[in-house]
């Protein structure tokens, strides 16, 4: 795996920068009823400040993220067409913990991607 900084040109702060890894990471989350799911996330470069992620947790789902300091974010479009966004703090070990929403509904979900 080939560790990345996702957000090197990035000139609003001067943070320390965290540092993700492109690949597949397993998926560990809870829905909006607090019910758990399961799957694989795969995030693959395609600009030195974005990248491309997709989800399969049973849907499958795209979208655009970015890292910004210690804060990885996606949004992203289910098959279905409804559109959602996930922000994550990205961890000391590589892990992404965080919390997702879809746009028109009320609640929000967890989900950690676990590097493979």
């Amino acid at each position: 795996m080939i560790s990345v900084y996702l957000a090197a040109t990035l000139s609003l702060t001067g943070l320390a920068q965290a540092q993700v890894s492109t690949g597949t990471y397993t998926v560990e989350g809870t829905n909006f009823d607090g019910s758990a799911y399961g799957g694989t996330a795969t995030i693959e470069l395609s600009s030195d400040t974005t990248c491309h992620i997709h989800w399969s947790t049973g849907t499958e789902s795209d979208g655009i993220c970015m890292l910004y300091g210690n804060a990885f974010a996606a949004g992203y479009v289910f098959k279905t067409g409804s559109v959602g966004l996930v922000v994550y703090q990205v961890m000391d070990d590589g892990r992404l913990e965080g919390a997702w929403t879809i746009d028109g509904q009320s609640g929000s979900g967890t989900e950690t991607l676990i590097p493979q």
